[in-house]
């Protein structure tokens, strides 16, 4: 126990892995830099602090470490975005080139991490998937103009994460997207009753069906032309449809990797599975902000489910029209 406690300990202080379940305009960093190196906002009218970016993040691990007792959970990945800068007081005047790196302070509004339990894994259509839970904050989704005691706001998700790619599979069943909390003790109660609550066994079984349906080239282009033009669609024939909430530049990554990428592109009759489409819209979602990221993560799920429901049922479906 003394060694696996050592294990778990070395892994959290370790640097952030260079595979990114996320890109867009995010960084890596470690959780040690940021505990460091990063200045902790605080409520206005009293000056105390948030709940930091590195307070979420520990508190996380630790329950997840807690949780799957025995298991071994990786380092934290942790990505950030959009840098809020200063410095110090008595370097106010001094012009940027002047400035000492000890007169700087820095801290980054938006951040995502994930932590991997993979000794619960699966495979599915040749591919490893292993457990993966994290979370997303932003200070700006906070009232930081009041007082200690106040909301404060997070997401939290749970899923696996495809190990040929590092994209994350997460659904609305795990996924807590607008937890309000006014201390700590609450959000572990809510990482707890994420935990607690999720079937991973529902999942697999659910995408593991993905596999078994296919689109030809004809269905994958029809699909792809309706998805650029829904954006474009009235309002009244909008709110008849399921939604798409990707865009064009997305829409581009999944037909260049329908072509050109490794796992996941269409087989020698021109055919894919719905198991790779959907793991090209989540690498196309690597290029979302933080902010939206899981809810476009779990869109994704549903709308190629909602594919395969169509072709399973035979009924009608706007997208493959």
């Amino acid at each position: 126990m003394e060694q696996l406690n050592n294990t778990k300990t070395e892994l959290l202080n370790q640097e952030t892995s260079p595979k990114s379940f996320i890109e867009a305009n995010t960084i890596a960093l470690s959780l040690d830099e940021i505990k460091s190196k990063h200045i902790v906002p605080v409520f206005a009218k009293d000056c105390e602090p948030v709940i930091s970016h590195s307070d979420f993040i520990e508190l996380a691990y630790e329950t997840v470490s807690a949780f799957y007792d025995g298991e071994i959970v990786s380092k934290p990945s942790v990505r950030l975005s959009h840098p809020i800068q200063g410095r110090i007081a008595s370097a106010r005047f001094k012009p940027l080139q002047y400035c000492e790196e000890s007169e700087k302070t820095i801290y980054y509004d938006r951040m995502m991490f994930a932590v991997e339990v993979p000794g619960i894994s699966d495979e599915i259509d040749g591919n490893s998937l292993s457990l993966t839970i994290g979370g997303v904050k932003a200070y700006s989704f906070d009232n930081l103009y009041s007082r200690k005691g106040a909301d404060e706001r997070f997401r939290l998700f749970i899923g696996f994460q495809n190990k040929v790619c590092t994209n994350l599979c997460i659904w609305t069943d795990g996924i807590m997207d607008d937890i309000k909390v006014s201390n700590t003790g609450h959000l572990k109660a809510c990482i707890n009753s994420l935990l607690e609550n999720y079937n991973s066994t529902y999942q697999l079984a659910t995408m593991r069906k993905l596999a078994e349906y296919s689109l030809t080239e004809k269905q994958f282009a029809q699909l792809i032309g309706r998805c650029r033009m829904y954006i474009n669609l009235p309002l009244r024939e909008k709110e008849k449809i399921a939604p798409m909430l990707f865009g064009d530049q997305q829409m581009n990554v999944v037909v260049r990797d329908f072509y050109k990428d490794g796992s996941f592109c269409k087989d020698a009759n021109g055919n894919i599975n719905l198991w790779k489409l959907y793991n090209l819209f989540t690498n196309a979602n690597k290029s979302t902000y933080i902010d939206n990221f899981l809810q476009k993560e779990a869109h994704a799920f549903q709308f190629v489910e909602g594919i395969k429901t169509a072709l399973d049922e035979k009924s009608s479906n706007w997208f493959l029209n």
